[in-house]
């Protein structure tokens, strides 16, 4: 089997081409379930690659099937290879399977879209990006799923593009994330020049060796880190991740859950020894992003009504959290929340689409409230993913959020502290979203009645092809954690798998405080979320204080608009001078060049007149100047 894991990618990719050809014959919903059945056989392939790999020693586990040579050009040699070890074949098993479970789901969500069948091919071809990401052997190819993902993002966030905010937003993730690309593309330059290879192989061995100075290593390391900063929405290229919510929310659960904001975790953790060759510092700095984009995105997160931008800003925090564990060296915590989030979060996300269906598209949460009583499956389901999120035992955020402050406290005990803060926020707006949305009063009796006029607007549970996904995702919400549990070797397996690819990542702690210490880190863990939960409630649903959202947390602390600002003010003042330089300079050098030369030739020209007799006189005189020369030259001597 681990010779067909070209396989895994292909299938995607051709279920793409048949929507891309027979998409608008096959139509609603039968196009929806061919991408469907290509994303679950994807699926099905990498759990078989996954048993068939288990059964391998650990030291055998990495397997490359190349499937052309694609680059040949001097002594740059690159294949499209493909690599199957413990890393790849985890974010190959997640992606695919959650990404099954999202296509499941919008059959039912797009159901009745006038490009139902276009919609399905896009989520294909990202699927195909995505795991070529993951599955990628070298750099290169790698970056071309890295691309790929981004230009899907374009199509599937700017999808209803007759919606001005939607086209705005798509622009807004596809620059934003160019940025970032830079870093990437500068980085594989760089590990050209100093390695001779794109080979993720060769690169992290030289790493390994020494071969790698520290002050290259720390260059590459930084430079990729620009790069996963504008993937996986980092300060200060967050940007685009909120506004990604224009977008039907199938792609907000396929982008925000397990795909493409996953992509610089998943590089900054394939390229691990890249890191530890590198300046101390460096992980550092990785750290301290992650915290202050994890504290940052949570205060904001407090204070937002639309269902899906807390999730959205809940996203980008989650996502610092995956930073300050990469930072602190804590790689198989960073993947195991990762994965568990990839759970959760998939959940919240259709959960709140399947809130928004039942809603008829209203996403203002203060205009829902009681919607438990009329959904359900829904509520119970979402609850789920809200316990999970707030770091409750025994449901899956709880193991991985407490695997990162462990190692971040035997690291830094100020981002612990951060940490911490981030913890308790999370308890708190997750808390606020789902009083709001499923408990209280039944604020949408009122929306109806003031839109009676549109026909009956009063909730309705979603259809059943779109609650099995969140049934599914619940599940694994609940028991997802049992892959990383903190009681010794043993309940240790995803540490166990990913050993042949990161150092075991209990090693650098084993004698602190923190290790010997980790069941009182637990119980703080659980009383930071406690608290976070029993504040909210007491705000939101029991009244006992005043509620006050300040307006600069709503507005994301101003970031977004003062970024607007400089954009449009001094920005595109500069990009209107730099259009006029070339405008005016560089083309007016260009085409001056070209106009002296069009009249020195014109002039030229006219001597070339056709006639013999003039080019006879022309003979004759260039002859009587030879024969002069000649004379004068003679009479000189």
């Amino acid at each position: 089997m681990l010779d067909l894991i070209w396989l895994i990618p292909i299938l995607p990719l051709a279920g793409s081409m048949i929507n891309l050809v027979f998409g608008r014959k096959l139509g609603d919903p039968r196009a929806g379930w061919v991408a469907t059945v290509a994303t679950a056989s994807s699926f099905l392939i990498t759990v078989l690659a996954y048993f068939e790999m288990l059964g391998l020693a650990s030291e055998e586990r990495s397997h490359v099937v190349s499937m052309f040579s694609w680059i040949q050009v001097g002594s740059l040699q690159v294949d499209l290879a493909i690599l199957a070890d413990p890393l790849s074949i985890v974010m190959a098993l997640f992606v695919t399977g959650i990404s099954t479970l999202i296509h499941l789901y919008a059959i039912g969500y797009m159901h009745g879209d006038a490009k139902f069948s276009k919609f399905f091919l896009y989520l294909n071809l990202f699927v195909f990006s995505m795991l070529m990401l993951v599955l990628g052997e070298n750099l290169l190819v790698t970056f071309l799923g890295w691309e790929g993902v981004g230009a899907c993002s374009y199509f599937l966030i700017s999808f209803w593009h007759t919606r001005n905010s939607a086209a705005v937003a798509g622009k807004k993730a596809f620059v934003t994330n160019r940025i970032g690309d830079f870093g990437v593309m500068t980085a594989m330059f760089l590990a050209f020049n100093s390695v001779g290879t794109l080979s993720y192989g060769a690169i992290n061995e030289s790493a390994h060796s020494g071969a790698l100075a520290p002050v290259t290593a720390t260059a590459i390391g930084l430079l990729l880190f620009v790069g996963a900063c504008g993937k996986s929405a980092q300060l200060p290229l967050y940007l685009w991740l909120p506004d990604a919510m224009e977008g039907p929310t199938p792609v907000s659960a396929l982008i925000h859950a397990a795909t493409m904001v996953t992509s610089g975790v998943f590089l900054m953790t394939r390229m691990s020894p890249i890191l530890h060759a590198s300046y101390e510092w460096a992980p550092t700095v990785i750290a301290v992003v992650g915290a202050a984009t994890a504290l940052y995105a949570a205060t904001v997160a407090v204070a937002q009504n639309d269902i899906k931008k807390v999730l959205a800003y809940s996203t980008v925090s989650q996502l610092g959290y995956m930073f300050l564990a990469v930072g602190s060296g804590a790689y198989v915590a960073a993947i195991f929340h990762m994965v568990t989030h990839a759970f959760f979060k998939a959940l919240l996300f259709l959960g709140s689409g399947s809130v928004i269906h039942g809603m008829h598209h209203e996403q203002d949460m203060r205009r829902m409230g009681a919607l438990r009583k009329v959904m359900p499956v829904t509520a119970f389901t979402f609850i789920i993913g809200w316990l999970a999120i707030a770091g409750v035992p025994p449901f899956a955020g709880f193991w991985s959020k407490d695997e990162i402050l462990l190692y971040v406290y035997a690291n830094n005990r100020g981002l612990y502290v951060v940490g911490l803060i981030t913890a308790l926020l999370t308890a708190f707006y997750m808390t606020r979203q789902v009083i709001m949305v499923f408990y209280g009063q039944a604020k949408w009796n009122d929306h109806s009645a003031e839109h009676g006029a549109h026909g009956d607007l009063t909730p309705h549970e979603s259809p059943k092809v779109m609650l099995a996904p969140l049934v599914v995702l619940s599940v694994l919400s609940v028991v997802g954690g049992a892959m990383q549990l903190p009681f010794g070797k043993n309940f240790n397996f995803l540490e166990r798998w990913l050993a042949p690819v990161v150092e075991e990542s209990e090693a650098h702690i084993q004698d602190t405080w923190a290790y010997q210490n980790k069941y009182l880190l637990l119980v703080v863990a659980i009383v930071i979320a406690a608290a976070g939960i029993a504040a909210s409630i007491a705000v939101y649903s029991k009244s006992l204080f005043k509620v006050v959202e300040p307006k600069v947390l709503e507005q994301a602390w101003y970031y977004d608009n003062a970024a607007s600002r400089v954009v449009a003010g001094p920005g595109a003042a500069t990009f209107n001078f730099i259009a006029w330089v070339d405008a005016n300079i560089v083309d007016g050098i260009v085409n001056g060049v070209g106009e002296l030369i069009r009249s020195i030739a014109g002039s030229l020209r006219r001597v070339q007149s056709g006639f013999v007799r003039a080019y006879a006189l022309l003979i004759s005189l260039g002859a009587l100047v030879v024969l002069a020369w000649f004379l004068l030259r003679g009479i000189m001597l």
